[in-house]
């Protein structure tokens, strides 16, 4: 589905970032990259040259790979190699210094933040809200329809307590379906994942009496289900699997025609998942960093009319002061462009929504203080 058009005021911000600070020879991390000249951030600067090395979040792949395809067509000299190995691959990949960035479905924790600000060495590293990815509730059952699930029968289902689809909670939250005895197959992420923490934060936040495990990347053993790795892996399971409910982000549900439930936010209102739904809950979001730190609080409980409650914001993860010399003009101009109007508006075409406008001009101030 083409979401082309919308949300268009939220990225009617104008300018562009200059650039023009200088990066530190004292870090060696960074993936073994040429040197670069300086170029404004969407210009398209023909002397921009060298690689940026970047792993992390599957949920935002589709998103970098379009913002490559067009920020390599404007710099042909210019290499950007992302690696979708999951968000807590990619922060220990950027930790252990051989990326120049990487992509998260969630901040920095407490106990990752020190190891983060350690490889920068002359600064701290910084999340940078990039990509809203509403999370979909995705399943496939023969003969339903329009499901409408609860938090509280999302938590049963998923801590494998709910395990029939004719289940009186699910009826309950379905009142006219007609839902056959079949037995439910709930999956979830193998792998750490972003996606994990944020659904899970949900879960928590919505229901916690029916969800007593903390949020976290890696999946509650205790929960049981079947796991699937990546993304990728969950939109083929779900396909494949009469039955089947998970979790995954809007572009992937799209991309391969998955139905989607509609979730209650905290007024009880049972809400469809679109980029304009989702952005109600993320403009509401309080930012809890300091500084160029753009780290979020997003409230999985909003009881705002029409909000979908369950949002990630992925954020790219870099250091503000600390990047090797040869790389900091590179992944500058480059973020910088994935800040930009064009960049942003991008997004709507792949099933993700653009950052609200106050978000994105902080997330542009941010990216020309990386020096």
């Amino acid at each position: 589905m083409n979401y082309a058009g919308r949300l268009t005021a939220a990225v009617a911000i104008a300018g562009v970032l200059s650039l023009g600070a200088c990066g530190t020879d004292n870090n060696t991390g960074g993936g073994g990259s040429t040197g670069a000249s300086a170029a404004p951030a969407s210009s398209g600067g023909s002397d921009l040259s060298g690689t940026i090395n970047a792993a992390g979040s599957s949920a935002q792949a589709n998103a970098i790979d379009e913002w490559k395809k067009a920020f390599q067509s404007q710099n042909p000299s210019v290499n950007i190699n992302y690696q979708p190995s999951g968000s807590g691959a990619g922060i220990q990949s950027f930790i252990q210094g051989t990326v120049a960035f990487a992509g998260s479905d969630s901040a920095l924790k407490d106990d990752e933040a020190p190891q983060a600000d350690a490889r920068c060495k002359t600064g701290k590293a910084i999340n940078l809200p990039m990509v809203t990815g509403p999370v979909a509730v995705v399943y496939n059952l023969s003969g339903v329809d329009g499901l409408q699930l609860s938090p509280t029968t999302i938590a049963g289902i998923f801590n494998s307590k709910i395990t029939k689809w004719d289940d009186p909670a699910i009826k309950k939250d379905n009142p006219d379906a007609k839902l056959p005895s079949t037995p439910i197959q709930a999956f979830h992420r193998s792998d750490e994942s972003g996606t994990s923490d944020n659904f899970t934060k949900f879960l928590k936040a919505a229901a916690a009496n029916d969800w007593p495990y903390e949020p976290a990347k890696a999946w509650p053993a205790e929960a049981k289900g079947q796991g699937a790795k990546g993304s990728d892996g969950i939109a083929q399971a779900i396909k494949s699997t009469d039955g089947a409910i998970s979790y995954v982000e809007l572009s992937y549900a799209e991309n391969s025609s998955l139905s989607k439930a509609k979730v209650a936010n905290g007024s009880g209102e049972f809400v469809e998942l679109t980029p304009e739904s989702a952005g109600k809950t993320v403009e509401a979001a309080e930012i809890a960093g300091t500084g160029n730190d753009l780290k979020l609080n997003i409230d999985y409980a909003t009881s705002a009319a029409g909000a979908y409650p369950i949002v990630l914001v992925t954020y790219e993860i870099t250091c503000e002061k600390g990047l090797p010399a040869d790389q900091v003009e590179l992944v500058k101009s480059f973020l910088g462009y994935t800040a930009s109007d064009a960049g942003q508006q991008k997004l709507t075409e792949l099933g993700y929504a653009p950052l609200p406008a106050t978000l994105l001009a902080k997330v542009r101030t941010a990216v020309e203080a990386i020096s």
